[in-house]
Parts: structure tokens; C-alpha cells; sequence
């Protein structure tokens, strides 16, 4: 039996599961991690995996967490202090075998979750995928050939740094930035209310809240345009808690990423373009069955094909999966 563990900015999610995947008890308790910091983390995590202990045989502790992660050392290479204090250099191997002599494995969160869509979720049978998370921030994870991407770093896939029109993308796209936007231009106090709260005005058609959310889907579809053109993988998984509005974003974000992705109709294919491609616009198709829209796009480059992209919501996840077509007129 293993002790999973998985820390975010709001609350710490455990649960025992077995090395199939199935879990056998699960909880939640908030990570308060403004009050308390790294150290009242550190605390938390321990009583958690002691309790476990005197009900199960544990073998190992399964930790993700937020923050740039060394897996193979087992420690916080950087946590925003805004986020987490005092959690920079932790070192979570050394703590389970200090405190409990056991061996532990960890990872950035949004990085177990890509690797658990590929495992048991949206990703499986991928051989790339790409997975993006939006809540309190927003991060990435690139996966190929069953392996995450670390970097030189271990930063790779933070796309929260990611320069989109208007700022970085943590700055356009996360409920951070969605709920304290609301806040400041409908002139209520900070923190009096949070994402679901901004939804439910913008189904009640409050323009604020529709202009809000239209900015983050238009960071969204840029973010999403830039990680296909530079890492081209067979398929996006979205996740977190913002991408559950699946009514309120899924026909918005569909047509921005068809946007996005749209060359110029002002541009003209290169002279050398061979005689059997064609420039196409963008051209939609929806598919009931697993609704999905496809967008089908040239690229302007003689060498490569033109990319089509389709893309389906579940009330769990987004997927984004790409694939590469020769046109033919």
C-alpha cells in the first residue's frame, strides 16, 4: 500500500491506494500555507502518513506538490513565497525517511496529473501529450514517450511565465486573476468572493463577469496555440478547476483556439508550395459522438503539413488532440 499525497495552495488531498491505482481511503484537510508555511506543510503531511501507518501497511509515500520539483532528490527547487513560504528547499525524501523510514517519491502536482491522464485518464495510448491546469495558478506538463520533460531547470512547463499578450499567463489566465479583476471593477472587497461565485454572475449575464472570462479563454487559446506550435503533441489535456465550467467556456474557447490558429487571410502560401496543397482558412466539423470540433489549418511552410486539431470538454477534463494531414484540393 502506498500514501498518496498531493499538495496545492488550498487544501492537502491523501488517500491510501494500492499499486493499481485504486484507492482505499481518501480525505482532504486545508493547507493553510499562508499561516503555517512550509513547516506547517511538513507537520500536516507527517500526521497524515502516521495515521495511515497505524491502519495500513504502507510500503511508500507517493507526494505532489506545487513548486518547481527535483524528483530525483526528492525536494522543492522553488516555491512562490506569495504561495507557499518558507517551502523553498524542502526536502520531502529525507523528511519520510527520517520521520518514518520510508522512501518517497515526488513530483510537481501538474506533472503527476499529466502523468495520471496518460496512465488512466484522457492521455492513455498517447505517445505525447501536453497537459495544462487552470486554477489558483496555471501550469504544464509535457510528456513524451511515457516521460515528463523536466528541463534543465526541472522548470519545464511552467507556462505560468509564459508571455501572452497583456502580461504572463498567470497574470491573464488562473482564478486569481479572474475573481481580484471581478473584485476591483465591480468595486467589491478583495477576497469576498471567489471562482464559483464569478460564474454564477456570468450565467445571471453580469458584463463584467463576461468580460472577465472572455480575456482568460483569450490567454487560454494563446497559451494553447504557442505550446502546439513549439512541442506539436499528439494531444492537450486540460484540467483544474476552472476548465469544470465546460457550458460557460467550451463554444468560447473552441472558437478562440479556431482563431488562434488561423493564418492570415492577408498572407499567401510561399511561391514554392508545392501544387497539391491549398491554403485553407479554417474549416469546423463537429462530431456528436465524441464531441469534438476539428479545425483544420495549412501551415505556410512548404516542408510540413497543415495541422488539425479537435478538442472535447468532460465535466472532468479538456482534450485537445492534434494530429497531422496532408491536403489535398
Amino acid at each position: 500500500m502506498y500514501i498518496c499525497i498531493d499538495i496545492g495552495g488550498t487544501a492537502i488531498k491523501y488517500g491510501v491506494a494500492t499499486a493499481e491505482g485504486t484507492f482505499l481511503t481518501r480525505g482532504s484537510i486545508p493547507t493553510e500555507a499562508k499561516g503555517y508555511g512550509g513547516s506547517g506543510i511538513a507537520c500536516k503531511v507527517s500526521a497524515i502518513v502516521r495515521e495511515a501507518q497505524q491502519a495500513h501497511t504502507i510500503t511508500g509515500v507517493a507526494i505532489s506538490t506545487a513548486g518547481m520539483v527535483d524528483p530525483k532528490a526528492g525536494c522543492i527547487v522553488h516555491a512562490l513565497e506569495s504561495a507557499i513560504p518558507d517551502y523553498t528547499g524542502t526536502d520531502w525524501k529525507a523528511l519520510m525517511h527520517d520521520a518514518f523510514g520510508l522512501p518517497a517519491s515526488v513530483e510537481n502536482d501538474v506533472n503527476c496529473a499529466a502523468l495520471g491522464e496518460l496512465w488512466k485518464g484522457a492521455g492513455q495510448g498517447c505517445s505525447s501529450l501536453f497537459a495544462m491546469t487552470v486554477g489558483t495558478s496555471i501550469g504544464g506538463c509535457l510528456i513524451v514517450d511515457g516521460r515528463v520533460i523536466h528541463g534543465a531547470s526541472m522548470s519545464a512547463g511552467e507556462i505560468a511565465y509564459m508571455r501572452v499578450p497583456g502580461g504572463r499567463l498567470h497574470e491573464r489566465c488562473s482564478a486569481t486573476r479572474l475573481v481580484s479583476s471581478v473584485c476591483r471593477t465591480k468595486g467589491l472587497p478583495a477576497g469576498s468572493i471567489d471562482g464559483h461565485a464569478v460564474f454564477d454572475l456570468l450565467a445571471k449575464g453580469d458584463p463584467v463577469a463576461a468580460e472577465e472570462v472572455a480575456e482568460l479563454i483569450d490567454a487560454l487559446a494563446d497559451a494553447i496555440t504557442n505550446v502546439v506550435c513549439v512541442a506539436n503533441p499528439e494531444r492537450i489535456v486540460l484540467g483544474g478547476g476552472i476548465m469544470a465550467q465546460e457550458t460557460a467556456l467550451r463554444p468560447s474557447l473552441r472558437r478562440h483556439c479556431a482563431t488562434a490558429s488561423r493564418p492570415s487571410s492577408t498572407r499567401q502560401p510561399p511561391s514554392h508550395s508545392p501544387p497539391h496543397r491549398t491554403t485553407q482558412v479554417c474549416s469546423v466539423h463537429f462530431t456528436t459522438f465524441c464531441r469534438s470540433t476539428e479545425i483544420s489549418r495549412n501551415d505556410l511552410h512548404a516542408k510540413r503539413r497543415p495541422t488539425r486539431t479537435a478538442f472535447s470538454f468532460s465535466s472532468k477534463s479538456a482534450m485537445i488532440q492534434t494530429r497531422t494531414e496532408e491536403v489535398i484540393p
